[in-house]
């Protein structure tokens, strides 16, 4: 199959384009696997042919809550994931809270060279500087009124693994020193220690802050803010990726103890138009209270909120599937198609990847619907 109709984009073209090397990572069967392509040059100094390397990723269990999907946005997240977990880089997510920001994390230490090591979680928000010293550096006996023992740090306890600095835009400025000095050199002491520790470790941090900005008040460190931020990654709205809600409903209804429920035409509609300010975690919370509210396996429109069921959108949209009579294949797969263009958020070429077509395929089945207004839209979408 061609890597455009599995809806990745195919390094060989690239490289007959640009005559340069090429690298990524596509998804097969639901494992990453890393491509590297290289031209070999005639005398003329032009290819004349191509070595492709393929190198499977280290397998995943079960894809983690909340990063589950195949749409566009979901899958340049996942090749963004897979190549930045060999290295040792420090990676900085960034996204809306409820995102799958720690889940990000926990996958790309589970694909690195240090998956056999600590994975470990500060989450830097609402801590007083006392506390995040005393948490990230540990503290010796007597060094303040309560400390009866030693204690260690989540800087010392990831010694081998992978640090994770979860909300690292609220971590105290008077502290943000003392955490670029153990990350230029891999040395603390612990609060009323003397002895210098060496740790090392791999760091991901993670935030909903505007770290640029933050730098600009200067409310953020920016010799910190360029230590962590080597390999920035953004994780998706759940708005921005509605052609995989269906599949993650689908997902966390399994994951909630729920394997039978399903979703009425309707109900999966209106979950389609919510926009989700509390992204997948409230999709989450919507699906655990609707499974709840339903007497049998099917949910319906009744058991969602009503913010959901007094969407402004719910009356116009188009109406994906209606088995309430039989209709021929051709007009239920028109059906789709025009609910289908309705609902993506993308352009054309995104809507085709989701919908598992070529750009060109797609656009051919909807030129036979032989609706010119659609046409119209898809070409300047």
């Amino acid at each position: 199959m061609p890597c455009g109709d599995a809806g990745n984009e195919c390094p060989l073209d690239r490289c007959q384009q640009n005559a340069s090397v090429q690298h990524t990572v596509h998804m097969h069967d639901g494992r990453a696997l890393q491509i590297d392509l290289f031209p070999i040059r005639n005398a003329d100094g032009k290819p004349a042919y191509f070595l492709e390397l393929l190198t499977p990723l280290p397998d995943q269990d079960a894809p983690p809550l909340g990063l589950v999907g195949q749409g566009q946005a979901m899958q340049q997240l996942s090749r963004l994931l897979h190549r930045a977990a060999p290295s040792e880089v420090p990676v900085l997510l960034l996204g809306e809270s409820g995102t799958g920001k720690e889940l990000a994390a926990g996958m790309i230490h589970r694909a690195s060279q240090r998956a056999h090591g600590p994975f470990v979680v500060l989450d830097c928000s609402g801590l007083s500087e006392t506390l995040f010293e005393s948490e990230l550096f540990g503290y010796e006996k007597g060094a303040f009124t309560g400390a009866h023992s030693r204690k260690i740090g989540l800087a010392e306890a990831a010694n081998g693994g992978t640090l994770f600095l979860d909300e690292v835009g609220d971590i105290p400025l008077p502290l943000q020193v003392k955490l670029l000095r153990l990350l230029e050199t891999g040395t603390f002491r612990r609060v009323g220690g003397i002895e210098p520790i060496h740790s090392e470790f791999r760091l991901i941090s993670a935030t909903h802050r505007d770290l640029e900005r933050m730098v600009r008040e200067e409310t953020f460190r920016q010799d910190l803010y360029y230590r962590i931020s080597a390999f920035p990654i953004t994780l998706p709205a759940l708005r921005e990726r509605r052609e995989d809600i269906p599949q993650i409903a689908e997902f966390l209804l399994q994951h909630l103890g729920y394997p039978r429920s399903r979703l009425s035409p309707e109900a999966l509609q209106l979950l389609l138009e919510h926009d989700y300010p509390g992204n997948v975690r409230e999709l989450r919370n919507i699906l655990n209270r609707a499974a709840l509210l339903a007497d049998d396996v099917l949910i319906l429109a009744e058991h969602l909120p009503g913010n959901l069921r007094r969407s402004p959108h719910a009356q116009s949209a188009p109406t994906a599937m209606d088995f309430s009579s039989l209709v021929p294949l051709a007009e239920m797969e028109e059906r789709y198609l025009r609910w289908a263009r309705a609902m993506h958020p993308g352009d054309r070429l995104s809507l085709a990847r989701s919908l598992g077509l070529s750009e060109r395929t797609l656009y051919r089945k909807l030129e036979s619907i032989g609706s010119s207004h659609e046409k119209e839209d898809l070409q300047h979408g």
